[in-house]
């Protein structure tokens, strides 16, 4: 199987001699998990997954980010689960990277490799294995479903990356690209979660200041963020984590294009207790 394109983590331990010195902070507005912290030592297990470990990179928390969570799973050969998700209310977005993995959704097995995307509904019947003979990692986005009366759930689906459509943001002579899994104006989805791609050079020029909670996992390349007040060096397999109004924006260094999985909340009315 040809090299995945995105990042993942693969864990173990640093040396006794590295310093402690790292790109690691949480703030009253953002934080930022660089791939270094992902070792074995902050790895968790979860009910009825076999074979499997994860890296929680969100989870929600009182005065910060609220909606979702977010994993990397991390699945050995023959590991996986039948009864995956405990919670009857949450619906979940699986982005596979790395490895092959086999989701059975309502009895019917999809194949996922690299830039394999799923949604899956809440209560929906699904499964996860590993039948190959190497470690499989996925990213796996969860929220809880926010109903609308007279709006329809969601139906689950499976696609690529490579079938998705992708849009250019306007001016920016396609350098500045977000691939989307989901139609923006399609009101039963109350969560998107996109990759955005950034060539060389290309940048977000202002600061973006909005209601919607950002996970941002960096698949590929490397550039500097601006989180609030704070510009912050990033490369493939850091994950920034911004609470809602947090300012941002972006400049992609290069040499290569600057990729990430985006998580945000959309389509709803703001609760109001």
């Amino acid at each position: 199987m040809p090299k995945s394109p995105y990042y993942a983590p693969t864990g173990g331990l640093p040396p006794q001699t590295q310093l402690l010195t790292d790109r690691a902070m949480f703030t009253t507005a953002y934080a930022v998990i660089p791939k270094g912290t992902m070792s074995d030592i902050v790895t968790s297990n979860l009910p009825f997954w076999e074979a499997t470990r994860a890296w929680v990179l969100a989870r929600p928390l009182s005065g910060f980010a609220e909606t979702f969570s977010q994993y990397i799973m991390e699945v050995s050969p023959g590991g996986g689960s039948t009864k995956p998700e405990t919670d009857p209310d949450a619906q979940g977005v699986i982005f596979a990277v790395d490895g092959t993995l086999t989701l059975t959704i309502a009895g019917v097995a999809h194949e996922l490799t690299p830039g394999g995307y799923a949604y899956l509904p809440p209560g929906c019947d699904w499964r996860m294995q590993n039948k190959s003979d190497a470690a499989a990692r996925f990213h796996w986005v969860r929220k809880r479903y926010q109903t609308v009366s007279g709006i329809e759930t969601p139906e689950a689906f499976v696609t690529d990356a490579s079938a998705a459509t992708t849009i250019s943001m306007p001016g920016t002579d396609d350098k500045w690209q977000t691939t989307r899994f989901v139609d923006p104006g399609d009101m039963r989805h109350d969560m998107h979660v996109n990759i955005v791609t950034f060539q060389p050079g290309a940048v977000i020029p202002f600061a973006e200041t909005h209601v919607m909670e950002h996970g941002l996992y960096v698949l590929e390349g490397k550039a500097v963020y601006r989180l609030n007040q704070d510009w912050v060096e990033v490369e493939a397999g850091d994950f920034m984590w911004l609470r809602a109004f947090c300012p941002q924006a972006c400049y992609a260094g290069g040499p290569g294009p600057f990729r990430y999985l985006l998580y945000k909340d959309v389509n709803r009315h703001m609760p109001l207790g």
